[in-house]
Parts: C-alpha cells; structure tokens; sequence
C-alpha cells in the first residue's frame, strides 16, 4: 500500500475570507505547491472548473488533482436534487482523476456559524440520525455508482462537528459514506484524534493532516471563539509544528493498509505564516512521519 502527499491550496489563499492571500496568483500557489515537493493539490476558488482548462493548468506543473470541496445541503434537500446539484462538481473531478469529493454538509448555515462564537452552531437532534443516515447513504452511494466516493468531512460550524456525532453519522451510514478524518478539526472541537481514528479507522478514506496550537487551542474554547476568529490567531498549523501525535496516528494508519491521499491543509493566516515556506515544511515533516510510520509514499 502507498500514499501520496498533497496540499489544500488554503494555504496561500482562503476562500472563506478573500482578503487572506486574495491577491495571490494561482500560478504562484501552484508554482510553490511543486518545489516544496508536492504529487498534487485539492481545488481552490481560482482554479479553473473547466475539466479540459484545469488538466492543463495542472500539468503544466506536473500536478495531480487530489479532491475538492463541496459545501453540501444533504439535510435540507432530497437526494435527488443534491445530487443534482453536486453533477458538475462531480464530473470535473472524475475527468480529473479524482477518486473522493470532499463533502461536507453546511445545511442550516455553516459559514454564518464560522464567525460565530463556536457554540452557536446547528445541531441534529438525536431522533433525526437514523433518517439522515439513510439519507445521505443514499446520496453517497449514487456518488459511488457515478465514479466519485464520498469522503464526508466532519467541520466546525456544521451539525457533524464533534466525536459524538461523527460516531452518530458512521453508525446511522453505509459504507458508502466515507469519511475524511481531520486531525485539526476533531482537536478543535475537543475531541480525541487518536481516539476517533481508532473507531473509525475502517471507514477513513481520506485525511486532511493540520496540527493545532495548544495556547490558542485551550483560549478559543475557554472563550467560545469563533472558528474564523481561532484560524486568524494561528490555531492550526502544519504538521509537526504543533502538538498532535502523527507518528502514532500515520503508524495506526499504516498498520491499517490506508491507501490514498494525505494533504497538508493548515488553514492560516498568510500574512502571519509565510506560504511557501509552511508548505515545505508541511510536505518534509508529514513525508518523513509517513515513511517513518512504515508506509510507501509516492514520489
């Protein structure tokens, strides 16, 4: 089994919040997203959704095409109207060669919630996951039969933010919903990284690798910050710049066989962390981890 490591270009530019690395060309982020080392890169909002226009970009930077977002609204509408609306999205990464969408489901207002104190959030009421299991099941499997799996990624903000209901979606799910584990975003909701990637190892089919702050990490909680408010403080980080334990983590993965894509996505400031260089350093310190963990990375 192998891995390749790729980036999230929120590195260099946010989506969320344009003035972060707005002005930032996509060339440059890609330019850089090469020399630190890098097989391939999620998409950005300056990447072109033109499946032909976007093969071309990328190769001429000897880059693959890792995943992309989706801002997903599964609780809020029916399967085939989601599914529906996510077609374009899904067909430009399988012309790609994107195997996984990451999905996540910002129903009820997740990027109002990003600016909002952290426990302002929308909440799923506990009689209502076995439908929207089955729901979303539905919707992951459609996915599956089109060429693209699900990748659900749990998110601060969203209704599937915590351990407990990442617990609650994999229980109430098939195995069509796969999930994305985010180390930073579990830590950041108080959860256990180590602890949640032990009972869902077997449905983790993707990783999103960010490291967390402890300072600002204990402050925001303690504070009811905001998610947007914690980032712009410089909660998360690259991996091995903070204090999450990837050597265990990437271990447990190895010894699991996990086959797919680790990507450095460390949502940050770029005025406060200089991009080029926290994706280097991203890229060398999770590289060495992964091949210290026992596993195969892809040149």
């Amino acid at each position: 089994m192998s891995v390749k490591i790729g980036i999230n270009p929120i590195t260099w530019t946010n989506d969320d919040v344009p003035a972060l690395g707005g002005d930032t060309p996509l060339e440059i982020c890609l330019l850089e997203t090469r020399a630190a080392g890098f097989r391939g890169t999620e998409l950005g909002g300056k990447f072109p959704r033109d499946s032909a226009a976007l093969a071309a970009v990328l190769g001429g930077y000897g880059l693959e095409l890792v995943s992309g977002w989706y801002d997903g609204r599964i609780l809020e509408r029916e399967v085939e109207a989601e599914f529906d609306a996510i077609l374009p999205h899904l067909t430009l990464l399988r012309d790609l060669g994107a195997s996984r969408v990451v999905y996540a489901d910002t129903s009820r207002g997740r990027h109002d919630g990003i600016f909002q104190p952290i426990s302002q959030r929308p909440v799923l009421a506990a009689e209502d996951w076995p439908a929207y299991g089955a729901k979303i099941t539905l919707l992951a499997e459609r996915m599956a039969e089109f060429g693209v799996g699900m990748a659900f990624h749990h998110h601060m903000g969203t209704i599937v933010e915590s351990d407990a209901e990442i617990g609650a979606l994999m229980q109430h799910s098939g195995a069509a919903v796969g999930l994305l584990y985010d180390t930073g975003h579990c830590a950041f909701s108080g959860g256990d990284p180590e602890a949640l990637l032990a009972r869902h190892i077997g449905r983790v089919v993707h990783v999103h690798c960010k490291d967390v702050r402890p300072g600002i990490l204990a402050q925001a909680r303690a504070t009811d910050m905001s998610f947007m408010g914690a980032v712009l403080d410089g909660i998360f980080t690259v991996p091995g710049d903070g204090v999450l334990p990837f050597p265990r983590l990437l271990r447990r993965l190895a010894e699991h066989g996990y086959a797919g894509w680790l990507v450095v996505e460390a949502e940050q400031d770029p005025a406060k962390a200089h991009p080029a260089t926290y994706a280097r350093m991203g890229h060398d310190n999770l590289r060495a981890a992964a091949v210290a963990a026992g596993m195969t990375v892809e040149p």
